[in-house]
């Protein structure tokens, strides 16, 4: 890395380990509409919370309004609930339409090597030996 006056950093030269580091993201970024259930549902679940507290406060207090909080935040807990499932819907529909891409594992990799092998091998000896006989038995 170069500073200003392209000189090299000074904590270049000692070999001290860099504060920040790239790291390669470990799952794949969301889909779209995935992403946008999943905001909506965060800030409805946000919100939810706030009414809540709100509700709950009025009530300590003996406020007038705790009875209409909590009934409304008894709807919004109907509402984020929905909003939590839309997003688990909305995952399960964009995997469904557009397909994970996978990968088969080294071990069916293996298996289907094998399989192939074998059946290389019988064809093998299907074309030195048509009439079927084994000569090695007989």
């Amino acid at each position: 890395m170069r500073g200003e006056y392209g000189e090299r950093d000074a904590f270049m030269d000692t070999g001290r380990q860099l504060l920040w580091q790239e790291e390669p993201a470990v799952r794949r970024r969301m889909a779209d509409p995935v992403r946008t259930a999943a905001v909506r549902a965060v800030i409805i679940a946000a919100l939810t919370l706030t009414q809540a507290m709100v509700a709950f406060l009025c009530t300590l207090a003996g406020s007038w309004y705790a009875f209409p909080a909590v009934l409304s935040t008894v709807a919004s807990t109907v509402v984020a609930t929905w909003a939590v499932l839309d997003v688990w819907v909305t995952r399960q529909v964009w995997v469904q339409r557009n397909g994970v891409q996978s990968q088969p594992s080294s071990t069916a990799r293996e298996l289907r090597r094998e399989r192939r092998r074998a059946r290389r091998q019988q064809r093998r000896e299907a074309r030195e030996n048509p009439s079927g006989i084994d000569r090695a038995a007989a």
